[in-house]
């Protein structure tokens, strides 16, 4: 049924609740999760002034999707306590985007996003992430309740 699941994360308690439902769900029918988590290009002044600002022994590790990487990190902890098979994507640009090209990319059977941004007259605005991914993606769609 489902074989191959993609859950959008940003650290928020809307996406965490995403993720935690993806691996329970993953864990009932033996799927992998795929991580996603999308960040906004940087420019190489900024990551510069950020470095210099820094201990010398952490300026190693600024770079434009260090925040991405800790929330993939957590999410994935939360899996493997699970026992649930992950995969970690960090990319470049649009959340929706990102999420819909993974979800290409590993052929899923199903993406699970956070209903963050549904609610109301928002759910009409252009760039809400669930309303881009139910409208756009391969696969089946589960939006979780989490407002």
């Amino acid at each position: 049924m489902f074989g191959s699941i993609v859950v959008g994360t940003d650290g928020s308690e809307t996406a965490n609740e995403a993720v935690r439902q993806a691996v329970d769900l993953a864990k009932a029918v033996g799927a992998t999760v795929n991580l996603v988590s999308a960040y906004e290009p940087v420019t190489g002044q900024r990551i510069r002034e950020e470095r210099q600002q820094a201990p010398e022994d952490v300026q190693w590790s600024i770079n434009p999707r260090e925040d991405v990487d800790a929330n993939l990190a957590d999410a994935k902890e939360v899996a493997e306590a699970a026992g649930v098979t992950v995969e970690r994507f960090a990319r470049q640009g649009d959340p929706a985007d990102a999420i819909l090209d993974v979800a290409e990319e590993t052929k899923a059977d199903l993406i699970i996003v956070g209903n963050k941004g549904m609610t109301g007259a928002r759910r009409f605005l252009l760039g809400s992430v669930p309303n881009k991914v139910s409208h756009h993606a391969p696969c089946s769609v589960l939006i979780i309740r989490t407002t």
